[in-house]
């Protein structure tokens, strides 16, 4: 048997019946919190993908330039 907290309950007491399937969702029963609503809308769809693009190229930008500034003092000449 399930524990009683899944979302999905199984009953079939009797064969002659038709087996009993309920399902409930958890989420629409209780509210989602704004970070919760925000990080899905940010995260998803074409804002999410256009979201992950541009922070790739954030972090390619950020440690190349991180990159070049080091490499520029440690091989600089004296």
């Amino acid at each position: 048997m399930q524990p009683q907290d899944s979302g999905v309950q199984y009953s079939r007491w009797d064969d002659s019946s038709p087996d009993e399937v309920s399902m409930a969702a958890a989420s629409s029963t209780e509210e989602t919190s704004s970070w919760e609503r925000l990080s899905r809308k940010l995260c998803s769809g074409k804002l999410g993908l256009a979201m992950k693009v541009l922070g790739g190229m954030g972090v390619f930008w950020a440690i190349f330039i991180l990159g070049y500034v080091t490499g520029y003092f440690v091989h600089k000449c004296k």
